[in-house]
């Protein structure tokens, strides 16, 4: 196992790019000390702690017109837009078991990035027993406007990726001298400013703390990115992303576009594989 920090950003459905890459890593037995899951990188990262290889892939693609999985219709009938029950019950427990006790094994760290709704702050859960601790995956990819908040002893919680997109600098200060970071973006993306500022005051009146992260998100993510670059020239830190641009909406419902991507993703893991050990083993 190689003590460094992994960073999976979300994206929606564009994480079954993540999934690929993960599964490239679970070919070849690599291990990170620490798990840095944003959104559906959250999601990715349990199947590859479990040692599930295909399963975030079969997870993304094989319930697609299921009306319990995702889409217009599961948002007008249950308030979220990709169903809670389906994924955090029916698909680990019937469908498609995961692996809990093999999760449980896994001899590193799963931080889930979820973000305060009350406060706009980022708060970073360690994920040690997903039988007791689901509810902080389905936290970190509850997306604001077409999911419920998560309420959790009193506290209030959406989607990591609002508070912190990308969160390198967790990492780092937490003490990983050595990072890989995937992406879901082609390099030279650039988030560009939110237009849904007035239905997000409407759906959250009294979360002006979150509001104000929502209008903010698109300077902190593309900072972020620029500090990327600096650090991946300057090299301290390894990144993957796609190479081209990526044609996949957050909540895509075509097969085929949902395959290619993640075999894009898988076979950047591969080819990345030998410039990431020896960049991890300076």
């Amino acid at each position: 196992m190689y003590h460094a920090g992994l960073i999976l950003e979300g994206g929606g459905m564009r994480g079954v790019y993540t999934a690929g890459v993960l599964d490239a890593f679970l070919e070849k037995e690599i291990q990170f000390s620490d798990i840095y899951g944003v959104s559906a990188g959250s999601c990715h990262a349990c199947s590859y702690m479990s040692r599930q290889p295909g399963r975030a892939y079969r997870v993304a693609v094989d319930y697609l017109d299921d009306p319990n999985y995702c889409g217009t219709r599961t948002f007008l009938r249950t308030g979220n837009i990709f169903g809670v029950d389906m994924l955090y019950s029916q698909i680990p427990n019937v469908l498609d078991p995961f692996d809990y006790e093999a999760f449980k094994k896994y001899p590193g760290t799963l931080h889930a990035v979820i973000t305060d709704v009350d406060t706009g702050e980022p708060v970073y859960v360690k994920v040690k027993d997903l039988t007791k601790q689901m509810w902080a995956i389905r936290a970190s990819s509850s997306l604001p406007l077409v999911s419920k908040s998560l309420v959790v002893n009193g506290h209030t919680y959406l989607d990591g990726g609002v508070a912190d997109s990308i969160p390198i600098r967790k990492s780092i200060e937490e003490g990983n001298e050595k990072n890989v970071v995937v992406l879901t973006r082609e390099e030279g993306y650039r988030k560009e400013p939110t237009h849904n500022i007035r239905l997000l005051k409407m759906r959250y009146p009294r979360s002006k703390a979150f509001v104000k992260q929502m209008a903010n998100r698109h300077i902190r993510y593309n900072e972020t990115l620029d500090f990327l670059e600096e650090e991946e020239k300057a090299g301290r830190v390894f990144v993957i992303r796609p190479k081209e641009k990526v044609n996949v909406d957050r909540v895509e419902k075509n097969k085929e576009k949902l395959e290619a991507l993640y075999q894009t993703g898988l076979e950047d893991g591969r080819n990345a594989m030998a410039a990431m050990r020896e960049y991890l083993e300076k």
